[in-house]
C-alpha cells in the first residue's frame, strides 16, 4: 500500500500534550501536529502502533478560526523544535494550554472534575508573544560538511537559520552573528541576556582548555568545564535579571526562566498561592538563586533555602543578603530535608522536568507543611506529583498556567497544594 492509498480523514477532538491535534480513526487515537482542535484534515500514517496513530497532515480541508499565518512561512512546522503552534492565534493558544493543563490533571493527577473546575484559573499571557526568549542554547553539529552551530531541530534535522528565529530576542541574534568561534572542544553554547541589556556567552567544554573565540560586540564570556564548574574568562560572571523592585543575578551555570518579562510574574504568583504569615516558617526547595524567596522573604519569620548547584546557592547568598532570616543550604534536597529541626508552614518547589522524586515527597509530608506551591514546566509530571501529594493528604487549591513560552505548546504553571 502506498502513502497515497493509506490517507484519511479526521476530524481533530482537542489538543494532546506535547502541542499535537487529537483525533481519531477506525478506533485508533490520532496525533496530527500543527493542526487546531476543530479541524478536519487529510492526513497520512508517518508511524503506526497497536492504539494509536502519528500522521503527517497532507491537506487542510475545514481551517479553525482561530488558525494563524506563521511569523515563520514555509519552514516553522518542518524544523524548529520551539515554535510549533506559530499557526494558532494567541488567545486560542492560552485557552489551551489550560485545556492541556486540565487535562493531564485530570487523566493521570486522577483529580475529580468537579474539584478541577473549581481550582482551574486563567492563564496568565506573557506580555511580549515574540523575540522573548533571554538566554538561548545552540548545540554543535555537521551541516554541508562542515561543523557549525545550530538550534535543537525535529527528528534529527537542522533548524532554520539562527537570524530567522522569531522567539529569540534581537540582541541574541546580532551576538550569535558576532560570535566566531572554534567548536573543536565545545559541546554546548548558551547564549544570555539580561534584565539591563547584557550579554553573556557560556561555553560548555569537554576538555579544560579556552577555545579560540573572536567577537566585535560587547560581551561576557565564562566557560563551563567538564564538572559543570563556571570559569570567568572576559567581563562578568552573571547576568541581572529584575524581579519586582530588587535585580537578582545568576552565575554561568545557574538556571533561570527564559522568558525575563514573566519573571516577576511567577515570583508574585508563588507568593500569592502562599499567602504567607508573620509568624510563617518556609521551606524553598530546589530554589536556584532565590528568586521565590526574595518576594516570600519580607513577609515571612523565617526561610530555609535548599540548592543543590553551588554556585546557584552562592548567588541565593548574595541576592538575600539583607533578610537575615532567610538560611541557604547547599545540598540536595532529599539529603537535607530529613536533617531539618522542626516543622515548616510553606514550602516552594521548582523540581526539574522529572518533577519530585518519592523520597522528596515523603520528605515534604514530614517536614509538616501546610500549603505547597509547586511550580512545572511540564503538567504531565505535576499531574503525576498531585497524584502521589493526595496520598500524603495534600489537596489542589488552585491552579493557573502561566504562559512563559508563547507560540509553543510548552504548559509551565503554579498549583497550590493545601492539607485537609
Amino acid at each position: 500500500m502506498t502513502k497515497r492509498d493509506a490517507r484519511f480523514e479526521v476530524v481533530i477532538e482537542t489538543m494532546a500534550h506535547g502541542g499535537s491535534g487529537l483525533g481519531h480513526w477506525r478506533g485508533k487515537t490520532v496525533f496530527v501536529p500543527f493542526t487546531i482542535p476543530g479541524e478536519r484534515v487529510l492526513v497520512e500514517p508517518v508511524r503506526e502502533h497497536d492504539s494509536y496513530i502519528i500522521a503527517r497532515g497532507v491537506q487542510l480541508l475545514d481551517a479553525s478560526a482561530d488558525r494563524a499565518y506563521p511569523a515563520c512561512p514555509g519552514y516553522f512546522s518542518e524544523s524548529c523544535v520551539r515554535c510549533g503552534w506559530q499557526h494558532i492565534e494567541y488567545a486560542a493558544q492560552l485557552l489551551l494550554k489550560q485545556d492541556v493543563l486540565a487535562d493531564q490533571l485530570e487523566r493521570i493527577g486522577k483529580l475529580r472534575p468537579a474539584s478541577l473546575r473549581g481550582a482551574l484559573e486563567s492563564t496568565v499571557p506573557s506580555p511580549a508573544q515574540w523575540g522573548y526568549l533571554h538566554h538561548v542554547t545552540w548545540l554543535p553539529g555537521e551541516r554541508d560538511g562542515q561543523r557549525t552551530l545550530g538550534l535543537p531541530a525535529r527528528e534529527g534535522r537542522w533548524p532554520v537559520a539562527d537570524r530567522d528565529c522569531a522567539l529569540i530576542h534581537p540582541d541574541l541574534l546580532a551576538l550569535r552573528a558576532a560570535l566566531d568561534l572554534d567548536l573543536e572542544n565545545i559541546w554546548r553554547v548558551r547564549l544570555m541576556r539580561g534584565s539591563d541589556g547584557g550579554l553573556m556567552i557560556i561555553l560548555s567544554i569537554t576538555q579544560e582548555e579556552a577555545p579560540e573565540l573572536a567577537l566585535d560586540m560587547a560581551a561576557s564570556v565564562n566557560l563551563l568545564l567538564p564538572d559543570n564548574e563556571p570559569m570567568n574568562l572576559i567581563g562578568d560572571t552573571a547576568a541581572h535579571y529584575r524581579i519586582g523592585e530588587r535585580t537578582l543575578r545568576v552565575t554561568a551555570g545557574g538556571y533561570v526562566h527564559p522568558n525575563a518579562a514573566m519573571l516577576t510574574t511567577l515570583a508574585e504568583t508563588v507568593r500569592d498561592f502562599l499567602q504567607p504569615r508573620p509568624a510563617d516558617r518556609v521551606l524553598d526547595l530546589y530554589a536556584a538563586g532565590g528568586i521565590y524567596s526574595s518576594a516570600i522573604a519580607p513577609h515571612v519569620a523565617a526561610v530555609t533555602l535548599v540548592e543543590s548547584y553551588p554556585p546557584s546557592a552562592s548567588d541565593a547568598v548574595v541576592n538575600l543578603t539583607d533578610f537575615p532570616h532567610v538560611e541557604i543550604i547547599e545540598g540536595a534536597v532529599e539529603s537535607v530535608l530529613p536533617h531539618l529541626e522542626g516543622t515548616f508552614d510553606a514550602t516552594v518547589v521548582e523540581p526539574p522536568s522529572a518533577g519530585l522524586s518519592s523520597e522528596a515527597i515523603a520528605c515534604i509530608a514530614a517536614s509538616g507543611v501546610r500549603r505547597l506551591a509547586y511550580v512545572s514546566d511540564d503538567p504531565a509530571t505535576l499531574a503525576r506529583d498531585a497524584r502521589a501529594l493526595t496520598r500524603y493528604g495534600f489537596a489542589l487549591r488552585r491552579v493557573r498556567a502561566i504562559d512563559l513560552m508563547p507560540q509553543t505548546s510548552f504548559v509551565d504553571s503554579v498549583a497550590l497544594f493545601e492539607q485537609i
